[in-house]
């Protein structure tokens, strides 16, 4: 077996066992009925509007990454392609949609493939240094009562962190070896600049927008919190989102089929934000608000401004390997 085919075979059975987990909760709970009132309804529609926002403003930082690497971006690609790479993930596994959209902006820009898979690898730092530090300081001095579980994960992915900021220091100066070696030091170090270059400014400023984009997102969480009457409001939605989305890094199936689900069940109810039959009309409707809609534009971009799948397709198979 390929460690490619191994590599999909554990995404498919962390999925499965998650999944597994959700049934079984869902499976012991009184039947729920989703909100059916022109309250909910409305709240459904803002939700909508919030998250492209939000999807908007995460244009906006791809845009301002690629600045940062070589000064070559346009923003209407980088608006779209974000999408594009939201479809990706959503529909492919292993986050191959931030492949496709480096190797689709890589084509549009000009910029070497290897330095723009670093920017994609760049915006994956910003928002891991971000999600653990909401998570982290909400989990362990705010919100006590909803404890702070799987801190030995969150440690780590800071370790890796720490662990990746002294290979992007330290790369660049190693000079000498075998000629395969240094090809890989090469590759490595166009692939970690981006992330070099978030030691700066303008890198501070991006890490403050990251915040604030996670904070936007948290009050897509709240407002459909509120379509289903579930009592999840400021800091506690603030926690959801940095939880779920912790649990997004690990390697799971399309869409984070049962991971996702997982999360968002364990944060409700450490969260005491709403009775367990109140939990699954919510993982339903904020499944709908943040995966189907972005899925579907991203599609529809890739479909009319990039040539469509075998292009994406095409791309990806000329993707250099270090």
């Amino acid at each position: 077996m390929t460690v490619q085919r191994r590599t999909l075979v554990l995404q498919a059975i962390v999925s499965l066992i998650a999944l597994a987990a959700v049934i079984w909760w869902a499976s012991h709970q009184r039947m729920p009925s989703l909100p059916s009132t022109g309250h909910a309804f409305g709240g459904i529609v803002l939700a909508l509007a919030l998250y492209a926002l939000t999807t908007l403003t995460r244009g906006e930082r791809w845009h301002r990454v690629l600045l940062l690497v070589d000064g070559r971006s346009n923003r209407g690609d980088a608006y779209s392609l974000t999408t594009v790479g939201y479809m990706g993930n959503n529909t492919l596994p292993a986050r191959a949609g931030d492949l496709i959209k480096s190797v689709l902006t890589a084509r549009r820009t000009g910029l070497p493939t290897p330095e723009v898979l670093g920017a994609a690898v760049a915006e994956r730092v910003l928002d891991a240094v971000a999600l653990g530090t909401i998570f982290l300081v909400l989990g362990g001095l705010v919100l006590t009562d909803a404890g702070l579980p799987a801190v030995h994960g969150v440690a780590m992915v800071l370790g890796g962190l720490v662990a990746l900021t002294i290979a992007a220091l330290a790369l660049p100066r190693v000079r000498h070896g075998h000629p395969r070696l240094q090809r890989a030091i090469t590759f490595a170090t166009s692939l970690l600049r981006p992330s070099r270059a978030l030691f700066s400014v303008a890198g501070a400023w991006l890490m403050v927008g990251t915040l604030l984009i996670w904070v936007l997102e948290a009050t897509v969480y709240a407002t459909v919190a509120e379509a289903v009457s579930l009592p999840l409001q400021g800091l506690d939605a603030l926690y959801l989102v940095a939880l779920t989305n912790l649990v997004a890094l690990v390697p799971a199936a399309p869409g984070y089929v049962g991971t996702f689900d997982a999360a968002v069940v364990l944060a409700v109810r450490l969260a005491g934000a709403g009775s367990a039959k109140a939990a699954l009309p919510y993982v339903v409707l904020l499944r709908f608000v943040l995966f189907i809609p972005i899925t579907l534009v991203g599609l529809a971009f890739l479909l009319l401004r990039y040539g469509g799948i075998a292009t994406a397709r095409a791309a990806m198979r000329r993707t250099p390997a270090a």
